[in-house]
């Protein structure tokens, strides 16, 4: 076995999970070289849901499109996948079994993580079936008590729990505490530093003016088009504000808006899907977007304010984290696309970020917690020593 491999694996369903992938190695990049570790693995990310057989890229394509344009009907593809179970299904596993063959085979990691609740378990199955010594981590990224059940994997040598609410679930779910780690969520390390770019230069590139109070308008990687809506409703604030639309990846959506800006009052910068998003966020003053674990929590890094996205209602693992960010007033809702006036009239421009401090309940300030998380990866490692954390917790093992 190639004892410096390190694999991850995740699935484009929406943007979240790549993100998580690449926090994670970001995390483990900047730890192993900070400790100037020796032995350091050798990082493969790679979506492997799509790739592993066309059926599975049929279900990512219909969950993206859902996403996209019928946001509503989600809580049914929910439904279907939580009765049907797909990862428990020996069928599904077989069409799967040649692809995980090949790519473990290939890799022979000492240490596979998964981001995606889909993949665990026929990983899991592939590693027993292999006879490798490979270690299973699991790091959940949906930080409530709604988790999808394909989370809790049994075989899992690791299963990493955002906070304490995810940990409960996972119990109740059939999982040994002893396998359960409480760490946080994987955020990736360009939201912990301070900004390359400061908000006068960003704002001023796109066009816009650095003193107006400036709200981000997330579409998500899907880019749904229902927030163009909450745009609208900007120029009704009766306070000047400007806008940064983000389409994702959806070119209709983009050009839409871009139509649309021409006759807009509010001066607004549209662009595609952005790839630095932590230079984005500093720059505004707010950020509408559905509550994916993810972004609200680079967010949380951020100390940015947050309006989120209930115009229809959300997928029930992004239902509770909207309530959680809700209830310690970290984020307010929007139940119609009126409801950004009175959350813009409420603010000023130039928001200061260290003003902001994160309430510790649920590990909500634990926003740096990638680095834990990759350190705990790392001692799976064969090979790899690092000086020890300062954290600590009843639940790590």
């Amino acid at each position: 076995m190639n004892k410096n491999n390190l694999c991850i694996f995740f699935s484009d369903t929406g943007g979240g999970h790549r993100s998580a992938a690449e926090a994670v190695a970001g995390g483990i990049a900047e730890l192993t070289t900070s400790h100037q570790a020796q032995n350091v693995p050798e990082v493969h990310l790679e979506n492997i849901a799509e790739q592993s057989h066309p059926i599975n890229r049929g279900f990512v394509e219909i969950y993206n499109y859902l996403l996209r344009h019928h946001q509503p009907l989600m809580k049914y593809y929910n439904w279907f996948v939580e009765q049907a179970k797909p990862n428990d299904s020996d069928m599904a596993y077989q069409l799967c079994r040649p692809y995980l063959y090949k790519l473990l085979g290939h890799y022979e990691p000492s240490v596979v993580v998964s981001v995606h609740p889909m993949i665990n378990h026929y990983v899991a199955r592939t590693i027993r079936e292999m006879e490798l010594q490979t270690k299973l981590v699991v790091v959940v990224t949906d930080p409530n008590k709604v988790l999808w059940k394909g989370w809790a994997c049994h075989d899992a040598d690791l299963t990493i729990a955002p906070n304490d609410l995810a940990f409960e679930t996972l119990l109740k779910q059939g999982m040994d505490p002893k396998k359960v780690a409480t760490i946080g969520m994987p955020i990736h390390p360009d939201f912990l530093r301070p900004p390359s770019v400061s908000r006068e230069d960003f704002l001023t590139s796109l066009g816009l003016k650095p003193n107006l109070l400036t709200v981000a308008i997330n579409s998500g990687w899907a880019g749904s088009k229902k927030l163009m809506r909450v745009y609208t409703s900007l120029s009704q604030a009766g306070q000047p504000v400007q806008c940064i639309f983000l389409a994702g990846h959806n070119q209709e959506l983009f050009e839409r808006v871009k139509q649309q800006v021409k006759t807009s009052p509010v001066p607004t910068a549209v662009l595609p899907f952005h790839d630095n998003m932590a230079e984005l966020m500093s720059s505004c003053d707010l950020m509408v977007t559905k509550a994916g674990g993810l972004t609200t929590y680079e967010a949380l890094a951020r100390r940015l304010p947050m309006a989120l996205d209930l115009l229809t209602e959300p997928m029930p693992q992004e239902r509770g984290t909207a309530d959680l960010m809700i209830e310690e007033k970290l984020a307010a809702p929007l139940y119609s696309p009126e409801d950004i006036i009175p959350v813009v009239r409420k603010m000023q421009p130039g928001r200061d970020e260290q003003r902001l401090v994160l309430p510790p309940e649920h590990e909500l300030n634990r926003v740096d917690a990638v680095y834990d998380i990759a350190r705990q990866i790392l001692q799976l490692c064969d090979g790899v020593s690092l000086k020890s954390s300062a954290y600590s917790s009843e639940n790590q093992l």
